[in-house]
């Protein structure tokens, strides 16, 4: 009995040490039954972000890409998983502004089915900001970023993958020319980071700002309005 209380002991005096190791943030004992945002304090990732020693569980999450079903049909779907933060227009464009967080899947997938008729980049400034700023480049320094144009049923709709400070890197996996259906894993961006989809006014818009919404899943507008 006596051992075996000593043994609890130790057990115990092992769990207090990982806590106050890893202090403030969450011990390795309970890290993987919490949620991502509570698994890994924001804090903690932009400090990750300094000295580039990331949790290679972390990482693993960051770096997930499931396979998704598009809905059947027509409708544009979302380009990235994340917060809508603002749909508003300009000129004959909706801009669809789509935040995402360090723990959102960081995969883009084409909104509609087309040819890519050009992949440019924009910008030579790693900044942070919002989104829709960036979305419109209003007398602004612009972040890096890459837009990709698709030719489509709707008319050309594009999509652009903003870089923040903390999200340096773009990847795209398509090219000019290409035929991509809707759906397709057309990029990565990674870490924090904002999608802006550009559609034009005539389409029905199904989401507003303060949603969420999942790439190549959710059904972000429909058809065509009587403007």
């Amino acid at each position: 009995m006596f051992i075996l209380q000593i043994f609890v002991l130790c057990l115990v005096a092992a769990a207090i040490a990982l806590w106050g190791l890893n202090f403030p943030y969450p011990s390795p004992l309970i890290r993987r039954w919490l949620p991502p945002r509570k698994r890994w304090p924001e804090a903690q990732i932009r400090a990750w972000l300094k000295d580039g020693k990331f949790q290679r569980t972390f990482l693993s999450h960051f770096y997930s890409d499931p396979e998704r079903v598009p809905p059947p049909g027509t409708s544009v779907l979302a380009a990235a998983d994340g917060l809508v933060t603002s749909a508003d227009m300009r000129g004959r464009i909706r801009y669809l502004v789509i935040a995402l967080s360090f723990w959102d899947m960081h995969v883009q997938r084409s909104p509609v089915a087309g040819k890519v008729v050009s992949v440019a980049s924009h910008g030579d400034d790693f900044m942070d900001g919002e989104g829709r700023e960036f979305a419109f480049l209003r007398e602004k320094a612009c972040p890096v970023q890459k837009r990709l144009v698709i030719q489509s049923d709707l008319g050309q709709v594009a999509v652009r993958l903003i870089t923040s400070v903390a999200a340096r890197r773009i990847e795209v996996w398509v090219q000019e020319g290409d035929r991509i259906e809707r759906g397709q894993r057309i990029g990565r961006i990674l870490l924090g980071s904002t999608v802006v989809v550009e559609l034009p006014v005539t389409v029905n818009l199904l989401v507003q700002a303060g949603e969420r919404v999942w790439a190549g899943q959710t059904a972000v507008a429909e058809g065509l309005t009587s403007l």
